[in-house]
């Protein structure tokens, strides 16, 4: 482990290897990312559009039971996906458009590389708001100069990226089958992502060394 320098006020911070942090991070894109498509793709197989629409919204419902029954917080997020899920169901079925059901979530990608790129030059870009959801950093260490540029540069990188993902999925929703849709969308935007992913690891390998240049 990397030890950092403490804060006045704080002890010495051990920060974790990548592959913890890598593997802290992964669990919440695999709930995030994949398994809302795999969902919904296996009910479109077993029953058509209405069962991929029933299983996806029972899916988002049955997270939030889980995590009712153990007691925990439900956090705003899977509310909202909650709501927003809903009223994208209803509207899909009573339409019997597709479009409608994934219109909102590309839009939604739209806004969100808005907002990786509109962010890239402030004091806290999304990019870091992001990382503080998903690997464990203090804040002294996300205070760092070579951090907030690190975070900059990210904001600009997930930016783009979610740029491409937006595109790409609009134009095969409007031109292509459901089925393509998902296929090809889901294997694209993987690669992707994972190339904006592997950016970021040595982008923050190179961080590390910064902070820590005996390591």
């Amino acid at each position: 482990m990397t030890v950092l320098a403490a804060p006045p006020e704080g002890h010495a911070f051990e920060l974790p290897k990548l592959a913890v942090l890598l593997r802290h991070a992964a669990p919440r894109v695999f709930e995030g990312m994949i398994l809302p498509v795999a969902v919904f793709y296996a009910g479109l197989v077993v029953s058509g559009f209405t069962g991929g629409v029933v299983v996806s919204v029972a899916w988002v419902y049955g997270g939030v039971l889980y995590r009712l029954l153990r007691r925990t917080s439900v956090p705003g997020g899977v509310l909202l996906a909650a709501g927003m899920v809903t009223v994208r169901a209803v509207l899909a079925l009573l339409s019997g458009s597709p479009v409608l059901f994934f219109l909102q979530p590309t839009l939604g990608v739209f806004c969100a590389s808005a907002a990786f790129l509109g962010t890239a030059r402030v004091r806290r870009p999304l990019a870091r708001r992001v990382a503080e959801d998903l690997v464990p950093l203090p804040p002294h260490v996300m205070e760092e100069p070579v951090m907030r540029r690190f975070f900059g540069r990210q904001s600009l990188v997930w930016g783009c990226a979610q740029l491409g993902n937006a595109s790409l999925s609009l134009w095969l929703l409007l031109s292509q089958s459901i089925e393509t849709y998902l296929l090809v969308r889901t294997s694209a935007v993987a690669v992707l992502l994972s190339g904006a992913a592997l950016l970021t690891v040595l982008d923050f390998r190179s961080c590390l060394r910064a902070l820590h240049p005996a390591r």
